[in-house]
């Protein structure tokens, strides 16, 4: 679970190891809710990995130390991210720039190489496996405030249509959950998703049981989306 110190991550964590899942915890810089996060999970084997998403080096040793740590992956989860807000009328340029490049490096690139590094470790066991990814597909429109994080996003979601066609010979499912913004209440009033609520449909993505929806895309958002 990459991003699993916090959040969303954290209650995606707590899900798989109440059914008796062993977890890789990932976090970059945050050693104490990493910690706590591990030590709050049912059962035991559990592992603790370190490492910037935006750094290849780093992702290919923590993707290893996860692997070694649990015997094996079976299921990975990216949820790591950066939202630097940067409204398009009242941020400067550099900050622009700077929130795109960040958007990039982490959201996007960071994801994709964890996705690489996992998949390519997946297809050498030979057992399958599920690669979910939390992405933010906002069923109000965007993200307006956040553009380039919307952007790298829907880039997520893209690839994981094109991985679950590409790994779908290896019988390993991508798919993608859009969560809404947590604990918050759009303008008309509604209730945003909770952490576990979206962790509860990440765990449905990756059982063995939705074999037949890879390469879609769960909004949970409290409200459909018309389409």
């Amino acid at each position: 679970m990459t991003g699993g110190s916090r959040g969303i991550g954290r209650a995606v964590a707590k899900v798989f190891a109440a059914a008796g899942d062993r977890v890789a915890i990932h976090h970059r810089d945050s050693p104490l809710e990493a910690q706590q996060a591990l030590a709050a999970l049912d059962g035991d084997g559990h592992v603790l990995v370190k490492g910037d998403v935006a750094n290849p080096e780093a992702v290919a040793s923590f993707v290893t130390a996860a692997a070694d740590g649990l015997g094996g992956i079976d299921v990975l989860v990216n949820g790591a991210a950066v939202l630097r807000m940067h409204d398009p009328l009242t941020t400067s340029y550099l900050e622009w720039r700077q929130a795109w490049r960040e958007a990039v490096e982490v959201d996007l690139l960071g994801t994709a190489n964890v996705s690489w590094c996992v998949a390519r470790h997946m297809v050498r066991r030979g057992q399958g496996g599920r690669i979910v990814t939390i992405g933010a597909r906002s069923a109000r429109g965007g993200v307006p405030e956040a553009p380039a994080y919307a952007a790298a996003t829907a880039g997520l979601i893209a690839m994981g249509q094109s991985l679950a066609v590409a790994l779908a010979p290896y019988r390993i499912a991508v798919s993608s959950v859009a969560p809404e913004p947590t604990g918050q209440h759009d303008t008309a009033g509604q209730v945003a998703p909770t952490p576990a609520e979206i962790a509860s449909a990440v765990r449905y993505l990756a059982s063995a049981q939705p074999v037949f929806v890879s390469g879609t895309v769960l909004d949970v958002a409290g409200k459909a989306p018309i389409r």
